[in-house]
């Protein structure tokens, strides 16, 4: 069964299937699809709940294992599978086939995935998951919907936009439904409810002296080190969460990555720039980032500790996640860094 996002609420409302699989590009859509589906599910008694995250090396058979022990808690259990990239593997694909067949008693199942292109989509894994669960496809909102959008999320917080105050919010984020609605929100703490114009939201967006994890990428992308490391220095002591910080970053380095992938195979900049969808007031810092780092590997060490950087601020591995996202954003801004503790004799 395939549903919309927009349609999520109504069918947890009516019903509560084995298994959900959650797919998309957008963060902030994907996120708030999950976190209704957790809210129903503890509210039904599915109160037990696992988190297991795809990497290198995953064990599937640890995860059917989670599945078939009963818990000591709870007679009901939430499972929930995080597939970052989309693609299981084959072994992967065979276990997630075997899971949409047989969930298990008491077991909700909600599996989440980054984007999915239209060939993953047709997999067998898909299709099987969602003919035995619901499958939610994440679409991000095209450029020419933006504008609506946001004046649909202000009204569905009180806020009555007038004049052209959605469009200016959908302009100076690019397409980017956090920072949009983290824009929205900043307004209704500022003004409540009620109307704004233009002038209040243009006021909010440039007399706000507060850096953002935006501007932060940015700085680094341009290659601007000291105002970088004290933006990041900046947005921590304002307590931003660091997941959030490295959302932004790690979002900015799989784009340079494919971006660098497609210059390596031949594609010209500006034809990349062009497949990879860069927005036209980005290309210039996207282009002087690329220029800075040639080497394909480099973006791909990026990745690897943006990985690091997100078990340790998980509390998975030891380390101090100020001092690893400072490293993150280092490598990114181009500044020359000692090796890592762990890798020093």
């Amino acid at each position: 069964m395939k549903v919309g996002p927009d349609q999520l609420q109504a069918h947890l409302a009516s019903q509560l299937a084995p298994l959900y699989l959650i797919a998309g590009d957008a963060p902030l859509l994907v996120a708030e699809a999950t976190d209704a589906l957790r809210r129903v599910a503890a509210e039904r008694g599915f109160t037990d709940r696992s988190v297991h995250t795809v990497e290198r090396g995953f064990d599937w058979h640890a995860l059917n294992a989670d599945a078939r022990n009963l818990s000591l808690f709870a007679e009901q259990r939430m499972i929930e599978l995080r597939l970052p990239t989309g693609k299981p593997g084959t072994d992967g694909a065979k276990a997630l086939t075997a899971l949409a067949e047989d969930p298990g008693d008491g077991v909700l199942w909600l599996i989440v995935c980054g984007e999915m292109d239209n060939k993953t989509t047709k997999a067998k894994w898909v299709r099987t998951l969602e003919q035995a669960g619901v499958f939610v496809h994440v679409r991000n909102v095209p450029t020419g919907r933006l504008p609506q959008w946001v004046q649909q999320r202000m009204r569905s917080r009180g806020l009555q936009p007038s004049g052209n105050a959605a469009r200016i919010i959908a302009e100076r984020c690019e397409g980017n439904l956090l920072a949009a609605d983290q824009e929205i929100e900043k307004l209704l703490l500022a003004n409540g409810p009620g109307t704004v114009d233009e002038t209040t939201v243009m006021q909010s967006v440039t007399d706000s002296a507060r850096y953002d994890v935006f501007q932060l990428s940015d700085a680094a992308m341009v290659g601007d080190v000291p105002r970088a490391i004290h933006m990041l220095d900046g947005l921590l002591a304002e307590g931003v969460a660091a997941p959030l910080i490295l959302w932004a970053l790690d979002r900015e380095l799989r784009m340079l990555a494919r971006l660098s992938w497609l210059m390596q195979h031949g594609a010209r900049a500006e034809d990349a720039m062009t497949r990879a969808r860069v927005w036209s007031s980005r290309r210039p810092l996207v282009r002087r980032a690329l220029e800075r780092h040639r080497d394909p590997s480099a973006f791909a060490a990026m990745l690897e500790q943006a990985a690091r950087t997100d078990q340790v601020a998980k509390g998975v591995q030891f380390g101090d996640a100020h001092a690893e996202l400072t490293r993150l954003v280092g490598m990114l801004a181009g500044a020359a860094l000692p090796a890592p503790i762990e890798d020093v004799a």
